[in-house]
C-alpha cells in the first residue's frame, strides 16, 4: 500500500488515540507473528486503517496485550489482536513483496530484491489462505505494468485498477450483507490513493522521464490543473465516505472518521506547504 491512509492525531481525542495506537502496534505484531522482525519495516498506516475498519464493522473478539516494544523499550505498550488485524497484516505482506520486486525491476536495487524473496515463503502461504484477494494483487500489477509501458494517459482507467484491486481486498469475507458497501469504500480510496501519489510525484516523475498519467493532464491545462486535481480527489473521498456511513459502524468510528474526513488529506496539505515555501523562495 502507499502509507496516504493516516489519521489526523491533531484532531483526535486522547481516548481515540489511544485507540488507534493499539490498533497500530497489534498491526505491527501480527506482521512479526507472519514474517518476525523484517516484517514490522513493512507496517504502514493504510493496513491499519483495513484494520481498525473491519474491526469496528465485524466487532470481533479481541485480545489486549500489554509488552515490551523493541522499538520502544523504555515503556511497555498496549496492542490489541484480532482475526481483522491478521487479514490485513497478510494482504499488507503481499502488496509489499510485489511493491519490493517492481521496485527492482525498476532501479536494479539488490537489497529490495532479497528482502522480497525472503517474503516469498509467507507470500505463498497467504494465497492459500486468500486465493481470490492475491489474485487480484497479481493482476492489478500486470495491469499497472501494461498501463506504464503503454503510457496511458487516462486518469479514470488507469487509477480504476487500484480501486479494484482495493475493492477486493476491503471484501474479506466471501459472502457478507456488508461485501458491496466494503467493495465501493475500497474503490473510491484506492482511486483516491493512485491519484494522490501520482499528484504527489508527478513534477519528479516529469523530470525523470518516467512515466505518470498527471504528466500529461498538467501540460494539456495548467492554468486549471490544480483546481481539478483537488475536485478530483474530493469527489472521490465523498463517494468513499458515502459508503462508510451506510454501514452500521459503532465501534471505533471515532477513528475512523477521522481518517476518511482528515486523515487522508495530511498528505495533501503538506504537499500544498512545499508548494508554498518553494514559492516563497522563488519569489525572494
Amino acid at each position: 500500500m502507499f502509507g496516504y491512509v493516516n489519521v489526523n492525531r491533531d484532531e483526535l481525542s486522547e481516548q481515540d488515540r489511544k485507540i488507534y495506537q493499539k490498533y497500530y502496534c497489534g498491526l505491527c505484531r501480527e506482521l512479526r507473528e507472519f514474517a518476525g522482525a523484517k516484517g514490522q519495516v513493512l507496517l504502514n498506516y493504510d493496513s491499519a486503517f483495513l484494520g481498525i475498519l473491519l474491526s469496528g464493522l465485524y466487532e470481533l473478539p479481541e485480545e489486549e496485550e500489554r509488552f515490551f516494544c523493541h522499538f520502544h523499550p523504555m515503556t511497555k505498550k498496549y496492542s490489541v489482536r484480532n482475526e481483522a488485524l491478521r487479514y490485513a497484516a497478510a494482504m499488507d505482506i503481499v502488496l509489499s513483496y510485489y511493491n519490493l520486486m517492481d521496485d527492482y525491476k525498476d532501479d536494479g536495487n539488490r537489497t529490495k530484491k532479497r528482502f522480497g524473496d525472503s517474503l516469498r515463503p509467507i507470500y505463498k502461504q497467504i494465497k492459500e489462505e486468500y486465493p481470490r484477494q492475491v489474485h487480484a494483487i497479481e493482476e492489478y500489477i500486470l495491469k499497472l505494468n501494461r498501463a506504464e509501458k503503454a503510457m496511458e494517459s487516462n486518469l479514470d482507467k488507469v487509477s480504476n485498477y487500484t480501486g479494484e484491486v482495493m475493492a477486493e481486498i476491503f471484501q474479506w469475507r466471501d459472502d457478507d450483507i456488508w461485501n458491496n458497501d466494503l467493495r465501493n469504500m475500497g474503490f473510491y480510496l484506492g482511486k483516491f490513493i493512485y491519484v494522490l501519489d501520482a499528484y504527489e510525484d508527478r513534477e519528479k516523475d516529469e523530470k525523470k522521464g518516467a512515466y505518470n498519467p498527471l504528466i500529461a493532464m498538467y501540460q494539456s491545462c495548467e492554468a486549471s490543473y490544480e483546481v481539478c486535481m483537488q475536485q478530483t480527489m474530493t469527489a472521490l473521498m465523498s463517494e468513499c465516505a458515502k459508503s462508510f456511513e451506510r454501514m452500521p459502524v459503532l465501534m471505533n468510528s471515532g477513528v475512523l472518521r477521522n481518517i476518511i474526513y482528515s486523515g487522508v488529506w495530511s498528505r495533501y496539505e503538506y504537499i500544498q506547504l512545499k508548494k508554498r515555501d518553494k514559492n516563497k523562495k522563488k519569489i525572494s
